[in-house]
């Protein structure tokens, strides 16, 4: 057999297909961010003392700058390796705009990360957890106007549920089940091993964010089963419009609505609410947010039962997509045994 191609299907194998579309998406951010910094120094809107690129790389104007460039950079390395390595359709990878049903999915993503977030700040508020001690607030400028300020997050905690759903469930979760799709494990059970797999690399991947130090285990647990929850409604919809709208709502609720930090990052721009975190850690996720406490594990569950009863009142069934492990239609049928 070999190991760098499947011959039947005319394209490299699964492992090989992730690492090259991992290698243009670091290419790629890489190459933008320093782009847009150059361009910022150029035109002379910060000066070249190390000092003053330090506070623009944390402002902000650049964090929305740097999500762009990398939804931009997974936009376009998606793109490339379906093309040529995958050689498969961009909308299948999840994102159908053209779909009417995608809008609706859409919806139901957006509404439910705002009600999950908003249960965990009432159940911490209730609990005495937190207290809020203003309102409105204009994150580092108390006197700078609300509602300029609250754009940036929004425009940033969208260009992250993207490309972060589109990576992680839209390519990786779909190229593993393929490549899983062995004949002792099925596409079911490969859909299901990927959608394990791709949710604990999730977990990793956040375990490197500011304050996961101090609790690394709870972190890459609790990230691992985020992971899960944005991966259902991938796994039994195949598209990604209720893990795109459910990590945007759930990410913006928890930073600039209820004043969490999210995966250990501060609020940026402004907040609806500031607070002051108490309570324990093992329950609110201490410095890291929400998102390294017993409470986020126990809004994956519920949020889970209710993408699960949407997904089924909707289409009138609720089951895995297994056509996820499946490769392109147009390509010759695999032989039993043959995986991608």
């Amino acid at each position: 057999m070999n190991l760098f191609r499947n011959d039947l299907e005319g394209r490299p194998r699964a492992f090989w297909r992730l690492l090259f579309q991992f290698a243009l998406y670091l290419v790629g951010t890489y190459l933008l961010v320093n782009l847009a910094l150059a361009a910022f120094t150029l035109l002379g809107l910060v000066p070249l003392e190390s000092s003053a690129l330090e506070d623009l790389v944390a402002s902000p104007t650049f964090l929305v700058v740097g999500a762009l460039s990398t939804f931009v950079a997974t936009i376009v390395s998606v793109w490339l390796a379906g093309r040529f390595f995958d050689r498969r359709p961009f909308s299948d990878f999840g994102l159908r705009p053209m779909d009417r049903d995608w809008w609706i999915d859409l919806g139901f993503g957006l509404i439910l990360g705002a009600l999950l977030m908003s249960g965990i700040f009432l159940v911490e508020l209730a609990a005495g957890w937190i207290t809020v001690t203003g309102t409105f607030k204009v994150v580092g400028n108390p006197d700078a106007p609300f509602f300029p300020a609250i754009l940036a997050p929004m425009v940033f905690f969208l260009c992250v549920g993207v490309y972060e759903e589109l990576f992680s469930r839209g390519y990786q979760l779909r190229n593993m089940a393929e490549g899983l799709n062995y004949p002792n494990l099925g596409p079911k059970g490969a859909v299901i091993l990927a959608w394990m797999l791709s949710s604990l690399l999730f977990g990793l991947f956040h375990s490197v964010n500011p304050g996961a130090n101090a609790a690394i285990v709870a972190v890459i647990v609790n990230i691992t089963f985020a992971g899960f929850l944005l991966g259902l409604g991938y796994i039994l919809t195949g598209r990604l419009a209720i893990p795109i709208g459910l990590h945007t709502t759930w990410n913006f609720f928890q930073g600039n609505v209820f004043g969490f930090p999210v995966s250990g990052v501060e609020p940026i721009g402004a907040t609806f609410f500031s607070i002051e975190q108490g309570g324990p850690p093992l329950w609110t996720g201490g410095i890291f947010g929400p998102e390294a406490g017993l409470l986020e594990i126990a809004a994956t569950v519920v949020g889970s039962c209710l993408i699960w009863l949407w997904v089924r009142v909707r289409s009138g069934k609720s089951v895995l997509q297994s056509s996820i492990a499946d490769p392109p239609p147009h390509l010759t049928e695999k032989v039993p045994g043959d995986t991608g």
